[in-house]
């Protein structure tokens, strides 16, 4: 193709073997300036140009960076340099050269690895020479003779990328194997259940051997904590160690799912990742004295085994599809929760805006799909085939959704209605102290994510690598009902998340399964929970993991089965017994030949402290507090941001800024000392104390034993039993010499047993689950 500005012969004739290397590099001779008064056709500089162009510059383009930027593939970053046009006209990331000035291209810093991402990222740096060639070549007008391909384009708009085919060969993306339990385990006698074969398989192709089963002990504590949050009743401990058969163990699963507090336990799982919070953050962070309702949601979904697929469908869009059922309304409070400023300017609106919208993909993104979708804000995802159109066309389902507040009847029939925090269109929105329109009408396609470079209006659609529909995203979307007060985007973008034939409904299933293992085993089978994606780490047990999303689809969605099957496998009642000859073999546990001593999270830790004490208030639902020495568990905390609960941070507890699918699990000091210093477990201290006080009266050792088997589960060692008995004796005299001293009035038996109390609720054993 011919530009029409100087033919090869004028360039041959006039500047053969020109290359004017001393004025080529712009960043290595600062003394000498670049060429800045070339024009597209001044003849003399182009022809020169043109020469470079011919001897140095077309092979180092067609060898480094016409693969990605020109050739046959997908065009990265929306800049196409196999035409002069294609390389004036840029990328998604701006301007690529300015004609006459090498030093200030951007090309350049990129190939000379001052700016990154460093070019070309598929092999080392270019040498200095082509470098300085590439910079005399822009000197000279960037001239071109014909494109570097003979069939070469120019690219078409990144609005209109679409993504390489084989894209879709990432395991994730993939549609889920059609897998069966394996029938080839060699040890018949373990596995429990068909979950079992797959663990099995994996073990054996590694040459390990599961461990032994828990004892009934380790194992009902285990459960207990896992599906309630709480320690086990003396009485059913007492039970399920009389009779710790498989079918007693069935039915202890049956009944904690089925307690309301199972609810409490697995809603703070979800609030993790839904950065639940009832403050707006920021600086002036104003309370949401009404968001505590889709807390409330959220824990009755749980208890109620609502299918998945409506649990998310519900909390994208509750408000269309179920616009008079309040669970539905209450759900949207998952869109609303994120942070949002309150004190906007009217020049930073649409900026401010685009940024709550953000934040509500990139929530869906993380907490669904396991995709950090928002990395494509600005530019093509770096790693995940999700091309900036991609987020933007995503982004226009929540064009018009905004904050509100709505009444709902939450008891019986002519109950009083109440104010909830939900996330509609068409309705008020809340506003504080913010000048300017609350949200405007059309999302526009943004180059590099700035408001100000609008690059047209971005229709509804989806993630390309996630729609297997010949139609594309027509497919989901319809048109809302006549009369409706909001768009129906967020119904279509549910009917996609959830669509399990043509849509993501199938990578969906995997990361809600995979969540579920993770919180079982300590890891997932993928064990980055929040990343699905090319950057994750991929699943250890890929068939396992297909499997399970397979069960939760062809039952309904419903998530109880899926915990009950994991519960009731031999792979979950493994004993956590090191082996330094597994160790050797897996030290990270991959294939889970053991089961994980873990710390228990903040919430169950305060929890645990209460139950012991029996001082647990039991009531759910309704507004939370910040008050530390209330009594009720600790899901139903206010989250304010600027305000959050020290004994919750202190055992690494979220700030509810972003969706966080695994916490850390710190060992730092504070922990220990809140544990000792801490008015509020003192007084549960003292409450366990009073509780063990009917047996301290029959002897110090009968109350050792109390302690233990209500703190820890079982009974004291021999050892245990003589420390603990000598300690209490020590502290009854020590307390004894205080009331002689200070004249206090305290019963030394008494204070010294609170003491022993306290130290089991600071024991290693008591914030620890085997």
């Amino acid at each position: 193709m011919r530009t029409g500005l100087v033919g090869r012969s004028v360039a041959a004739l006039a500047f053969a073997g020109v290359l004017a290397p001393a004025a080529a590099s712009a960043f290595e001779q600062t003394d000498k300036p670049s060429i800045t008064s070339v024009t597209a056709d001044h003849p003399r500089q182009m022809a020169a140009g043109l020469a470079i162009f011919n001897r140095r510059v077309r092979p180092v383009l067609i060898a480094r960076c016409l693969k990605c930027h020109g050739g046959e593939a997908e065009v990265q970053s929306g800049f196409n340099l196999a035409t002069r046009e294609g390389l004036l006209a840029g990328g998604t990331n701006g301007k690529a050269i300015t004609l006459g000035n090498s030093r200030g291209s951007r090309l350049v810093r990129l190939i000379s690895h001052v700016e990154e991402p460093h070019m070309p990222q598929d092999g080392a740096k270019l040498p200095a020479a082509e470098i300085e060639q590439i910079a005399a070549w822009i000197d000279h007008g960037a001239p071109y003779d014909e494109g570097l391909i003979p069939t070469a384009k120019p690219a078409p708009s990144w609005t209109e990328r679409t993504i390489d085919a084989k894209a879709r060969d990432f395991w994730s993306f993939q549609p889920l194997a059609i897998s069966k339990p394996p029938e080839d385990a060699t040890h018949s006698l373990w596995p429990r259940n068909p979950l079992d074969a797959f663990i099995q398989k994996g073990l054996d192709r590694h040459k390990l051997a599961p461990n032994s089963e828990a004892t009934p002990r380790t194992l009902i504590r285990r459960v207990t904590f896992d599906l309630i949050g709480l320690p086990p009743t003396a009485g059913d401990l007492e039970a399920f160690e009389s009779n710790p058969s498989p079918a007693a163990y069935t039915a202890l699963v049956d009944r904690l799912l089925a307690s309301p507090h199972y609810g409490n336990r697995w809603a703070r799982h979800w609030l993790d990742l839904a950065r639940f919070a009832e403050s707006h953050g920021f600086e002036h962070d104003y309370d949401r004295p009404t968001a505590y309702h889709y807390r409330d949601f959220v824990i009755r979904a749980f208890n109620d085994d609502l299918p998945y697929d409506r649990f998310i469908r519900w909390q994208l869009a509750g408000d269309e599809l179920a616009p008079h059922d309040s669970l539905a309304l209450m759900a949207t409070g998952f869109l609303a929760a994120g942070v949002h400023s309150t004190q906007i300017t009217k020049n930073e609106v649409e900026k401010q805006r685009y940024d709550e919208l953000d934040d509500m993909l990139a929530t869906t993104g993380n907490a669904l799909l396991g995709l950090s979708i928002g990395c494509a804000r600005c530019h093509d995802h770096k790693f995940d085939p999700i091309p900036q159109a991609d987020y933007y066309r995503l982004l226009s389902a929540f064009t018009t959704t905004v904050r509100t507040e709505v009444s709902l009847t939450l008891g019986p029939a002519g109950s009083e209605p109440m104010k909830a925090l939900v996330a509609s269109e068409g309705l008020p929105p809340i506003r504080l102290h913010t000048q300017g329109d609350d949200f405007f009408k059309r999302t526009y396609f943004l180059r590099r994510g700035d408001v100000n470079q609008k690059d047209g209006v971005a229709p509804l659609g989806y993630l390309q690598v996630l729609m297997r529909s010949p139609d594309r995203e027509k497919h989901w979307q319809t048109e809302p009902p006549k009369g409706s007060r909001t768009s129906f985007r967020r119904t279509a973008m549910a009917d996609w998340l959830t669509d399990t034939q043509s849509g993501a409904g199938q990578l969906v299933a995997r990361v809600i399964v995979n969540r579920l293992w993770q919180h079982h085993f300590g890891h997932g089978i993928v064990a980055t929970p929040n990343d699905f994606g090319t950057r994750g780490e991929r699943p250890s047990h890929p068939e396992l993991l297909d499997w399970l999303a397979g069960e939760l689809i062809r039952h309904g969605w419903r998530i109880k089965p899926i915990q009950r099957l994991i519960l009731t496998s031999a792979a979950y009642r493994e004993s956590s017994d090191a082996d330094r000859t597994k160790e050797a073999i897996d030290s990270a546990n991959r294939f889970f030949w053991r089961h994980e001593k873990r710390r228990l999270e903040g919430e169950v830790v305060r929890d645990a402290l209460l139950a012991c004490a029996k001082r647990l208030d039991e009531r759910m639902y309704g507004p939370g507090s910040l008050d530390e020495a209330q009594r009720r568990r600790s899901i139903y905390f206010t989250i304010k941001r600027s305000e959050l609960v020290p004994m919750m941070q202190v055992f690494d507890a979220p700030e509810a800024l972003t969706s966080m699918g695994d916490r850390p699990s710190t060992t730092i000091a504070p922990q220990a000392l809140l544990l000792l210093n801490n008015p509020n477990v003192r007084a549960d201290a003292r409450a366990f104390a009073r509780r063990l006080s009917p047996a301290l009266d029959r002897s110090t050792a009968e109350a050792v034993r109390s302690g233990y088997r209500i703190a820890l589960c079982r009974d004291p060692e021999p050892d245990e039993l003589a420390d603990s008995t000598a300690f209490i004796e020590h502290q009854r005299a020590l307390h004894e010499s205080d009331v002689k001293i200070a004249g206090r009035r305290a019963d030394p038996r008494e204070s010294a047993l609170l003491d022993f109390c306290q130290v089991l609720m600071c024991l290693n054993e008591f914030v620890y689950v085997d």
